[in-house]
C-alpha cells in the first residue's frame, strides 16, 4: 500500500531544489544570539534549531539543499559542514552559502534579496520547483506532500499555513481563502484586527509558516522585479508572495493535512516558532512532559543531527550516599548527576550536576556545571557557564539583575561563558 509520500514524491517527477533561509540575527534571542546565528541555536539537548528544518527537507526526499546565511555564521556553517554530508556519488549536498555581494556591495537586504543574490545557484541546478523554508522553528512537515498539491494547483506559488484560534490572527501573517476556492489566497493579511475566519471554521484563521513553494521561473521572475522595486524591503512574506496574490497566483497549503510518519495525535501538527526568549523556553518545557507535547522518539521521521564522541549519561549517587533524582528531564550524551535533584528541565551535554544541587524547570546548554548545593529554577543557562556552589538562580529576580543577567518573562538567562560575580 501505497503512503502519501511515495505517491507525493513520485508526482510528475519534478526536479526539486530546497532554500534553507538561515540568515536570521535573531535579536529577541538575545543573550543567546550574541555569538551565532539563530538558526544555530542548540535547542532540546543534542539538536541546533536547523536540524528540524534540513531532517523535513530531506526526510521528504529532497536531497539537494542550499543554506543561504549571513549573520554571525560560524558556528552554523561548521555544525552543516560537519552534520550534513550527502552522497557526491549520487550529487546530492547540503551546502552553506554565505552572502558574496554578487550584485551590489551590500549583504542581503531580505530574505526576497537572499535568494535573488544567490540565483546562480538556481541558474546551476536548474530545478523545477523550489522549496523555500525557514530555519528556526521547531516541527514535523513531509514538503514532497505539499509540492504535489502544488503542481497539481498549477499556482506559481503555495504557501504553508498552519490554523489559529482568529483571537490570535493580530500576531500573524493571515492568508484570506477564496470561499468557493479555499486552496486559493485572495489577500495577504499583516497581522489583522478584524480578519474573516475560514470558510470550513470561522473560529480559525490560517497563519503563513514562513515556508513556500515556487514554480523555479515563477520564482526567478518575482525576485529580479523586487530587485529594482522602489519602496520593497525584499521580504518574502511581506514582498513576494502579496505580488503573486495580485496576480491570483497564489495557493495555500493547509498543514492539518500533512501526514507525517509516526505522527501520534498528541504531537500531529505541532509547529512553534521559536523567535523568542519565552517561546524558545515553552518549547522545551513540550518536550519534557511523560506524554510530551512534541515528541523527539518518533524514529519514522527522525530528526537528524551529531553531538560529537559523548559517552552515555550519567545518574550516581553523591557525597555520602545521596541518590540522584531525575524527573520529566532530558538527559543528553555525557550528562552526569552526582547526587543532584533534576525537575522538568533540558540537560545538553556535557552537563554536570553535583551533589545536593536543585535544576527545575529549566535548559543548561553544553558543559554548564552546576556546583554542590546550588538551585537553579526557571533559567535557560549557555554554554560554557560555572554555577557556584551553594549559589542561586531564578530564585530573586532582582539579585540576577544585579549580577548582569537577563529576566524576561519571568525567566533568568545567563549569556555563553558569561561568569558567574564572586
Amino acid at each position: 500500500m501505497s503512503t502519501p509520500s511515495d505517491k507525493s514524491r513520485s508526482h510528475g517527477r519534478k526536479k526539486v531544489l530546497a532554500i534553507v533561509l538561515a540568515g536570521g540575527e535573531g535579536k529577541r534571542l538575545m543573550p543567546l544570539t550574541a555569538d551565532r546565528a539563530k538558526p544555530a541555536v542548540p535547542f532540546a539537548g543534542i539538536y541546533r534549531l536547523i536540524d528540524f528544518a534540513l531532517s523535513n527537507v530531506v526526510n521528504a526526499g529532497y536531497l539537494k539543499v542550499v543554506v543561504l546565511t549571513q549573520y554571525k555564521s560560524h558556528s552554523l556553517d561548521r555544525h552543516i559542514t560537519q552534520t550534513w554530508r550527502m552522497s557526491n556519488l549520487l550529487g546530492n549536498y547540503v551546502a552553506p552559502v554565505p552572502a558574496q555581494q554578487r550584485v551590489g556591495k551590500h549583504w542581503y537586504l531580505g530574505s526576497a534579496d537572499a535568494i535573488f543574490q544567490s540565483l546562480n545557484l538556481l541558474r546551476d541546478d536548474k530545478p523545477d520547483i523550489v522549496v523555500v523554508v525557514g530555519a528556526d522553528h521547531v516541527y514535523r512537515m513531509d514538503f514532497s506532500q505539499m509540492v504535489a498539491q502544488h503542481v497539481e494547483s498549477g499556482a506559481a506559488c503555495t504557501v504553508a499555513a498552519i490554523r489559529q484560534p482568529i483571537s490570535l490572527a493580530d500576531q500573524f501573517g493571515v492568508i484570506d481563502v477564496d470561499p468557493e476556492q479555499p486552496a486559493k489566497i485572495r489577500e495577504f493579511l499583516e497581522k489583522p484586527t478584524d480578519p474573516v475566519g475560514l470558510p470550513d471554521n470561522p473560529d480559525e484563521v490560517l497563519a503563513s509558516m514562513g515556508n513556500y513553494v515556487f514554480d523555479a521561473d515563477a520564482l526567478i521572475e518575482a525576485v529580479t522585479d523586487d530587485a529594482v522595486l522602489s519602496g520593497s524591503k525584499h521580504d518574502m512574506g511581506g514582498d513576494i508572495v502579496p505580488a503573486f496574490v495580485g496576480r491570483n497566483e497564489a495557493g495555500v497549503y493547509d498543514f492539518r493535512d500533512n501526514e507525517v510518519p509516526g505522527a501520534s495525535e498528541r504531537d500531529r501538527g505541532y509547529w512553534r516558532d521559536v523567535g523568542t526568549l519565552a517561546s524558545y523556553y515553552a518549547s522545551h518545557m513540550d518536550t519534557v512532559a511523560p506524554l510530551p507535547v512534541f515528541n523527539l522518539y518518533n524514529f519514522a521521521w527522525p530528526i537528524y543531527t551529531s553531538y560529537g564522541p559523548q559517552p552515555p549519561a550519567k545518574l550516581v549517587r553523591g557525597e555520602h550516599g545521596v541518590l540522584p533524582i531525575a524527573e520529566d528531564a532530558v538527559l543528553s550524551p555525557g550528562v552526569v548527576v552526582t547526587g543532584g535533584q533534576v525537575y522538568r528541565s533540558v540537560l545538553s551535554p556535557s552537563v554536570y550536576v553535583t551533589s545536593k544541587a536543585e535544576v527545575s524547570d529549566s535548559v543548561l546548554l553544553d558543559n554548564v556545571h552546576v556546583g554542590h548545593g546550588a538551585v537553579v529554577r526557571r533559567a535557560i543557562i549557555d554554554k560554557n557557564v560555572e554555577i557556584p556552589a551553594g549559589a542561586h538562580v531564578g530564585v530573586d529576580p532582582e539579585e540576577d539583575l544585579a549580577r548582569g543577567f537577563v529576566v524576561e518573562d519571568g525567566l533568568t538567562i545567563i549569556g555563553k561563558g558569561q561568569q558567574f560575580p564572586s
